[in-house]
């Protein structure tokens, strides 16, 4: 991409000279709108702490039957048709092919389209966002200003301007590995999506549950990573180093060769923005993190067209404002209906947060023993809110009693959340 020229006067300028949307951020979400944007024909600029291409240290997986959505169905670097999950005992099979994005190809071509189009960028940090009528207008740390119609935050989990409520937070953690060991840690071939075995932890440590998530990557290598779904504090990282060390001898093998280290860290429910405001936001920033599953790439691939078109369908007029614009986007990342399935998403994970080790097993025996249809459409945030609503009566009828019993106690316990499914937001939207 170019270097986009000319600072902008402090009042915005004139709005015929500043860009129509400042992008800030440059990992998967920034990229996927800003590429979504240029080829509407929107003038972007992307502003980044580096210049692009920067290497995104992180794994991302995506269920294969979820890729054609994405447009980027061609861009995995491993396929597994083999994949499992384990709860107390015995490999339940999945069924259903998962995958790794290739990274590099993924950013290669969304920084192709961005190239193509003429999105432009800038290098720098933003500290602050000022509103005016017509643009609003950045502030870098270097004391730059950066003036555009709409600014879109896409800085992750900690967004530099977008203002959302203050809520507690439960976190997912994982210590990964990529290497070779003293044998293979997984079935040849296999993709381990959870494993919840625990044989080789105390009692006390039960209380904290974790799994392992793994796969084959081929020519002797694995990836092998032990996970907290949702913690609130979140697990620390040497504990789950410790952990995982301790799964391997338990099940005979030890890291022979670290070839890669993988940490990840992120709030699973963080509270979604103030959808009022006159910054737009998007990826991680906007709470687009699945908030059971924890994945979101294949997420901002899929909705960047449709939030793309209805900003551009906003900005198409001479007197757009930043307000106008942001909200066109809003409505379309987060329409009442997707609200109303969030918040269900929400109390799912309230429930999965007070569950222990044992109750966790066998949350998930059942879970994957349900209709191909509902476990994976829940998953990958398919459902309808009535399929989601039927998927999780379909795993209360079939749960065990201590199941049910924190279940119900969650529903007790968070029944003003259920209510929000179907009031607050609705509300909101509608004013």
């Amino acid at each position: 991409m170019g270097a986009a020229g000319g600072l902008i006067r402090r009042d915005g300028g004139d709005v015929a000279s500043v860009p129509d949307v400042l992008v800030v951020g440059s990992g998967p979400a920034g990229l996927a709108i800003a590429a979504a944007l240029g080829r509407l024909g929107v003038r972007v600029v992307l502003l980044a702490a580096a210049r692009p291409p920067v290497r995104w240290p992180n794994t991302y997986g995506i269920w294969c039957d979820e890729l054609a959505a994405t447009g980027f169905g061609d861009a995995l670097s491993h396929r597994w048709d083999d994949t499992v999950a384990y709860g107390a005992a015995d490999a339940i099979a999945l069924n259903r092919a998962y995958g790794l994005f290739d990274n590099t190809v993924v950013q290669q071509r969304l920084l192709a389209i961005c190239e193509h189009t003429g999105v432009t960028w800038q290098r720098g940090v933003a500290a602050a966002v000022a509103h005016h009528a017509a643009t609003s207008l950045v502030q870098l740390r270097d004391g730059r200003s950066l003036a555009a119609r709409l600014v879109i935050d896409a800085s992750g989990h900690t967004p530099f301007a977008l203002q959302r409520p203050v809520t507690p937070l439960a976190y997912q953690a994982a210590y990964g590995i990529v290497g070779t060991f003293r044998r293979p840690p997984v079935e040849p071939g296999r993709m381990v999506l959870m494993d919840y075995r625990a044989e080789h932890l105390t009692n006390e440590q039960r209380r904290v549950p974790t799994f392992l998530y793994a796969m084959d990557l081929g020519d002797g290598r694995y990836f092998v990573e032990e996970t907290s779904l949702a913690q609130m504090p979140g697990v620390q990282f040497a504990e789950l180093e410790q952990r995982l060390h301790r799964r391997l001898a338990a099940y005979g093998t030890a890291v022979c060769e670290v070839q890669h280290v993988e940490r990840c860290f992120f709030p699973m429910n963080a509270p979604l923005p103030d959808l009022q405001q006159p910054l737009f936001g998007y990826g991680a920033a906007a709470a687009m993190v699945h908030p059971v599953s924890g994945y979101m790439v294949g997420a901002v691939l899929r909705h960047a067209p449709v939030v793309a078109a209805a900003i551009a369908s906003v900005l198409g007029a001479a007197d757009a404002t930043p307000t106008a614009a942001a909200r066109a986007g809003w409505q379309a990342l987060w329409p009442p209906e997707a609200i109303r399935r969030r918040q269900l998403y929400l109390f799912g994970l309230a429930c999965l947060v007070r569950m222990e080790t044992t109750r966790l097993q066998a949350f998930f025996e059942t879970f994957f023993q349900l209709p191909y249809s509902c476990w994976s459409g829940y998953l990958s945030d398919r459902h309808t809110t009535p399929a989601l609503l039927e998927t999780m009566l379909r795993l209360f009828a079939a749960a065990p009693g201590h199941v049910r019993a924190t279940l119900v106690g969650t529903a007790n316990a968070e029944r003003s959340l259920l209510l929000r499914a179907f009031t607050r937001y609705s509300r909101v939207q509608q004013s």
